[in-house]
């Protein structure tokens, strides 16, 4: 039997966790981990991450199996998922792969692009207006050289904007045109589903999970962490916000607001990445008996 990924990805808030156990319950298999937080044992709160009734169901992979000071990219990720999917493929004949970093799953189910590496003068050059302008100098440049990447990217993670304008300036080609011409090099077959809710329904789904991280104590998960907050681990929204309101710059309330916003943001390029899959399964929310129709 043709061993078989199934990937379950789509936005945050859209029902990912509970798709993916019950796909997993009924292959009788496991989980991988593919979100690009939920590997830190330090954070709970503010990456949603599968309740502990959750993970007692089905065993998952790469859920707290690093520290924040470790950082996890997607390369990293690409080749531990690898190994960790070889050895569960030799019980199992399907897996299931469930997160919402596009580019995580990427780097597992399909080949990474090949982009170039950028000249200390350029490095130099970007974290200098890091450092004199701000986040928004990068936002702004990343807009005038590459706007379809301005458009999907993480726009509070001035890391992944300056790799993004790394290559756009070493290459002289924007990077939006250098990514996603990848062709599956794996030997299983892949298969992608999400659920797709209307923008109402995600981004009330989002306020909602919003509001109960805070009630559940995000603050107090912030401030565990608050001496790490310069590491890339934590340059993420929930904790940047949190961070900021910890700092005083603004009440609790505001900060839920930002977060709320920010997330909703994250979201829609999350919906702009996966749409770029013409063979994903999209399923109605409540249809998700129908998935396995699909899957056959």
């Amino acid at each position: 039997m043709t061993k078989t990924l199934l990937v379950v990805g789509g936005p945050t808030a859209s029902g990912k966790t509970e798709l993916a156990i019950d796909l997993a319950l009924y292959y009788n298999t496991d989980i991988v981990s593919a979100d690009a937080r939920q590997f830190y044992r330090e954070l709970t709160i503010g990456t949603a991450k599968p309740s502990v009734a959750e993970l007692l169901k089905v065993t998952h992979h790469f859920i707290n199996s690093h520290s924040v000071t470790q950082h996890v990219n997607a390369a990293d990720y690409g080749n531990l998922a690898r190994v960790k999917l070889e050895e569960l493929f030799r019980k199992h004949d399907v897996v299931v792969m469930a997160g919402g970093s596009g580019l995580f799953i990427d780097a597992v189910a399909g080949k990474m692009d090949e982009l170039p590496a950028a000249s200390p003068e350029i490095r130099n050059y970007l974290q200098e207006l890091s450092d004199q302008k701000g986040l928004i100098a990068l936002q702004e440049l990343l807009k005038e050289k590459d706007p379809l990447t301005h458009s999907r990217i993480d726009l509070m993670n001035p890391r992944r904007i300056i790799r993004a304008l790394e290559v756009t300036l070493s290459s002289g080609k924007p990077f939006s045109t250098l990514i996603g011409n990848r062709t599956s090099d794996t030997p299983w077959k892949v298969i992608r589903t999400g659920i797709l809710h209307s923008r109402e329904t995600l981004y009330e789904r989002i306020n909602t999970r919003t509001g109960k991280m805070i009630t559940e104590g995000l603050k107090e998960e912030a401030l565990s962490v608050y001496e790490y907050k310069s590491l890339q681990s934590l340059q993420t929204v929930g904790y940047r916000e949190m961070f900021e309101h910890i700092e005083g710059k603004f009440p609790i309330e505001v900060a839920q607001g930002l977060i709320a916003q920010h997330t909703r943001n994250y979201a829609k390029r999350q919906l702009t990445w996966f749409r770029r899959y013409q063979d994903m399964l999209w399923i109605k929310p409540g249809d998700q008996t129908k998935i396995h129709e699909l899957i056959s």
